[in-house]
């Protein structure tokens, strides 16, 4: 993926859904758990040491998958690098659960389908499209039909 440095630098400053210390252990062989300050923000993690205001990086936040792992631990696996996992040790189970939560909620796979099921449900019981007062339902990729099944179409031809 490509990336604008100072851009992800500024958006690591934007408020953030969930923020805290915890202890991380990247993906490489050997790595040990370190204190970092994590930040969520948008469906980017970012992770900065914890007298910096830098980030050391950013994990973003799609195709990955989160688990429980034991204690109150979570670990971020991605899907096409299944070796690739990130744990990280929280202060209490609560707290793990706020996280993993949030991680789940913040990508834009999981955005998308509540936007589908939504606009699904509105229209099953007001016979509307809800999108097409702004005039996006000509430009849209997944459509609405009557029969309440989502229709691909297609815009290679578009």
């Amino acid at each position: 993926m490509r990336f604008n440095e100072k851009e992800l630098v500024s958006l690591s400053r934007q408020p953030s859904v969930i923020s805290a210390e915890l202890g991380m252990r990247g993906p490489k062989k050997g790595d040990v758990v370190k204190r970092r300050m994590v930040k969520l923000v948008v469906n980017f993690l970012f992770y900065f040491r914890t007298d910096e205001d830098e980030p050391v990086g950013a994990l973003l936040l799609e195709q990955c998958r989160v688990e429980k792992e034991d204690g109150p631990t979570f670990s971020i696996t991605f899907m096409d690098e299944a070796e690739r996992k990130y744990v990280f040790e929280c202060d209490s189970e609560e707290q793990c659960r706020e996280w993993m939560d949030a991680i789940v909620k913040a990508s834009y796979e999981f955005m998308r389908k509540n936007l589908i099921f939504y606009r699904t449900e509105i229209h099953r019981l007001t016979g509307k499209d809800p999108l097409e007062q702004y005039g996006i339902s000509d430009e849209t990729r997944f459509q609405v039909s009557n029969g309440l099944k989502l229709e691909s179409r297609d815009t290679s031809s578009l």
